[in-house]
């Protein structure tokens, strides 16, 4: 199912912007660990709205109510559910959206896959809302991995095409009622060389279908990515040597992935993140049940930029595939 990803631990996220909760159901976690709650929620108040510049005004606590999973703080080996209310909710805001789709949305797409019987509520289930179960999600497993010895970390490099005055960037675009996007690096540190398969098994295939699951990702690369296409082989080639009597490679260019199997080394990727659809100028669009052209002018409550917001989703999704591909035998 397309709204589930994992192998060895299953993430199934549920819900829609606007209905009465949004949530996740994770399947497979081992038993025996504990879960600070509150750095969990200390972790998705980094993506909840209304904290970063640019941010949509909807206010959501996005507090979650763990459901099952747990006993005593402890994962028990049940599937761990846990449930976010949807508290600020505006559904009128869409209701001329059920005949006009948005440019750079997927109304039309989600129109034509379920015949005009999808949530067109902010998107439904394919609202950026939905990253809200995806940080509870990489929260838990973040605590997981750092007992492992695996850090993760991702920080903003670049929003408008601009590696920093990122504030500045996001409100000028608001002041002409525009939007910007951005790319978010994001590094894995404490990984064991041997996790992954080839072919169609690897780690950077794995990390890119989560992650291209998150709303906005148009592009994912590992270590040097794309530039490594303009550079040599004598450039883009990793010198191994002895550190400490264990193999270590003396550049990264990689990435920490060869063959679709980690080295050791520190995973590097990068995300590119579109600029947010929902802008503040008119749009041509057209009337789905008229068929004639039409200006749509977008209302409701949205970012200017979501890139701030994503670092902390990003961090999850690689969180989640990382602890699944570690619970491989």
């Amino acid at each position: 199912m397309s709204s589930i990803f994992g192998e060895n631990i299953k993430f199934l996220v549920f819900g829609q912007s606007h209905s009465a909760g949004i949530g996740v159901v994770i399947d497979g976690l081992p038993a025996g660990e504990t879960i600070d709650l509150e750095r969990v929620r200390a972790f998705m108040r980094r993506r909840a709205p209304g904290h970063t510049a640019g941010s949509t005004p909807r206010k959501e606590a996005d507090v979650p109510r763990v459901i099952s999973g747990l006993a005593e703080g402890v994962t028990c080996g049940a599937p761990l559910c846990a449930v976010i209310e949807n508290t600020d909710t505006r559904p009128g805001d869409y209701d001329k959206l059920r005949a006009v789709p948005r440019p750079g949305h997927a109304d039309f797409s989600l129109h034509k896959k379920y015949a005009g019987f999808q949530d067109v509520r902010g998107g439904g289930h394919s609202s950026g809302r939905l990253t809200a179960p995806l940080c509870f999600a990489g929260a838990v497993c973040l605590q997981i991995l750092k007992k492992k010895g695996v850090c993760v970390h991702a920080d903003v490099v670049a929003i408008g095409g601009q590696s920093e005055g990122f504030d500045e960037v996001i409100a000028q675009a608001r002041a002409e009622g525009d939007s910007v996007g951005g790319v978010i690096a994001c590094t894995a540190e404490g990984l064991p060389a041997g996790l992954g398969a080839p072919m169609f098994g690897g780690v950077e295939n794995r990390l890119a279908a989560a992650l291209f699951g998150v709303p906005a990702v148009r592009g994912v690369e590992f270590g040097a990515g794309f530039a490594a296409a303009a550079l040599r082989g004598s450039q883009n080639n990793d010198a191994y040597a002895i550190e400490n009597d264990r193999v270590v490679a003396k550049t990264n260019h990689h990435g920490g992935v060869l063959g679709g199997i980690t080295t050791g080394m520190p995973l590097v990727l990068r995300v590119a993140i579109k600029p947010t659809p929902s802008i503040g100028k008119a749009q041509q669009s057209v009337d789905l049940q008229t068929m004639q052209p039409t200006e749509l002018l977008i209302g409701g409550r949205h970012d200017a930029c979501i890139v701030p917001r994503a670092v902390p989703v990003v961090e999850a999704v690689t969180a989640c595939v990382l602890l699944d591909l570690m619970q491989e035998k």
